[in-house]
C-alpha cells in the first residue's frame, strides 16, 4: 500500500512535534493532570492561534485549511507520542463530524467558534445497558411546543468537564433498540436541568456521568433528520475510531521505544537484558505488531471515503489490530520494565494506561471482529 504524506501534512506534523516538544514534556504534562482542572486552556489556545491545527481538518468555506482525515491522523499520532489529554477527539472530530455532515442550523457559527478554540465538546453517547451498541437508547428527546425536552443518563462522557456543549444521542420513537427513532442534538452544557458529575480517568483525561432532567432544548439543536439518525452517528463514531487508532500509533511507538532503550540499560549477570535472545524476539514482536497497526490504521483512513459498508469494514478491521497491539505491546513493556513501570513517576505506566483504554474505547477486539463478520456476510449474500 502507497501512503504518501504531502509536503503540506509533512509540516503540519513537524509543526505539532516541535511545540509538544517544547511545551508537552511529560512531567508538565503530569502536572496537569494532577491539577484541578485536569488540562492547560492555554495550550488548547496555542492548538487554535499559534498551529492552527484546529482548523486543519476544516473545509476554507469553514474557515479552515481545507484538509480532512489525513490531517486528523497526522495531529492525533503526534498527540499519542505526547499523550495529549486536550479534548481534540471530542471536539474536532466527533463535534465538528456531526456539524460537517448534519449541517445544523448554526454550524457555520459553531464550526467557527471550534477552529478558533472558543468551543469544546464532549460526545454524549454511551449509556450503562448499551454496552456498544450505538441505537440502544433510555435516554429520550419528546417534543414540547416549539422544541424538545430530554431526560435521561449518559455514562464516561470523555471531555465533558471542559466541554461548552454536549453532543447527545436520544430516542425520538421506536423502540430501546431500534434502528429508526435515534435522534442527535447538540446541547449548550450551561442549559438548566443538566447535570454533570466529573472525575479523572485512569489515562489521565477527565470525564462525567451527564443526567438530563427535563432539559428543554430548542428545535434548531437537531442535528440532521429527527429519528434517522443512526448513520450519521455511525459514520462520525467510524471517523473518531480512525483517529483513535491514528493516536494508538504514538502511544505505540513510545512504548516500543521505551522499552528498547530501557532493556539496552537494564544489567543483569554483568550484561544489558537486551542481549538476551529471548528478549530480542519479543522487542521484534513488539516491532511487527506496531508495524501493521501502522498499515491497518492508513487503510482505514483510505476507507473512510468508501461506501458506509466499506468505510465500516475498514474501520472494525483496524481498530482489532489496534486492540491487540496495544494489550500485547502495552502488557510487554510493562513486564520488560519490572513493578517499577507501573509507578506514577514513569512515563512508560501512563502509556500503558493509555493503550488499554484505546483497547476498548468505540468497541472491544471481540465487537469489532463481529462488526466485521457481520458487514462480510452482508455482502457475500
Amino acid at each position: 500500500m502507497d501512503f504518501s504524506f504531502t509536503d503540506e501534512q509533512s509540516m503540519l506534523r513537524d509543526s505539532v512535534a516541535s511545540y509538544l516538544a517544547d511545551h508537552y514534556d511529560f512531567d508538565t504534562r503530569r502536572a496537569s493532570i494532577n491539577s484541578a482542572d485536569g488540562w492547560r486552556p492555554a495550550v488548547w489556545k496555542a492548538f487554535a492561534e499559534d498551529l492552527g491545527i484546529l482548523g486543519a481538518s476544516f473545509s476554507e468555506d469553514h474557515g479552515g485549511l481545507g484538509g480532512g482525515a489525513t490531517e486528523v491522523m497526522v495531529v492525533m499520532e503526534e498527540f499519542g507520542k505526547a499523550l495529549v489529554v486536550e479534548p481534540y477527539l471530542g471536539t474536532v472530530v466527533i463535534g465538528g463530524g456531526f456539524l460537517k455532515h448534519g449541517a445544523p442550523a448554526g454550524a457555520a457559527d459553531l464550526i467557527g467558534k471550534i477552529i478558533e478554540g472558543k468551543a469544546t465538546f464532549a460526545f454524549a453517547y454511551a449509556e450503562p445497558q448499551g454496552r456498544y451498541n450505538l441505537s440502544d437508547l433510555k435516554t429520550t428527546a419528546t417534543r414540547k411546543g416549539a422544541g424538545y425536552v430530554l431526560n435521561g443518563m449518559k455514562s464516561v462522557v470523555v471531555g465533558a468537564p471542559w466541554a461548552s456543549h454536549l453532543i447527545v444521542t436520544a430516542r425520538t420513537g421506536g423502540g430501546q433498540r431500534e434502528a429508526q427513532g435515534v435522534s442527535v442534538f447538540v446541547v449548550d452544557k450551561s442549559t438548566a436541568g443538566l447535570i454533570t458529575r466529573d472525575y479523572p480517568t485512569v489515562d489521565g483525561r477527565r470525564a462525567s456521568e451527564v443526567t438530563f432532567e427535563n432539559v428543554s432544548i430548542p428545535a434548531d439543536a437537531l442535528i440532521g433528520a429527527e429519528g434517522a439518525a443512526l448513520p450519521l452517528v455511525e459514520q462520525v463514531v467510524d471517523e473518531a475510531i480512525a483517529a483513535t487508532c491514528a493516536e494508538s500509533l504514538g502511544v505505540l511507538r513510545r512504548l516500543h521505544e521505551g522499552t528498547l532503550s530501557y532493556t539496552k540499560e537494564r544489567k543483569q549477570f554483568g550484561v544489558p537484558i537486551a542481549s538476551f535472545q529471548v528478549l530480542q524476539h519479543r522487542m521484534v514482536d513488539m516491532f511487527i505488531q506496531l508495524e501493521q497497526s501502522i498499515s491497518m490504521t492508513y487503510m482505514a483512513h483510505i476507507k473512510l471515503g468508501e461506501s458506509a459498508a466499506e468505510r465500516a469494514k475498514g474501520v472494525s478491521a483496524a481498530k482489532v489490530q489496534i486492540g491487540r497491539a496495544c494489550r500485547f505491546v502495552g502488557q510487554n513493556a510493562i513486564q520488560l520494565h519490572g513493578g517499577m513501570g507501573m509507578t506514577d513517576e514513569m512515563a512508560i505506566g501512563h502509556f500503558f494506561k493509555r493503550a488499554t483504554m484505546i483497547e476498548g474505547e468505540f468497541g472491544s477486539v471481540d465487537h469489532h471482529l463481529r462488526r466485521y463478520e457481520a458487514l462480510s456476510l452482508d455482502k457475500a449474500a
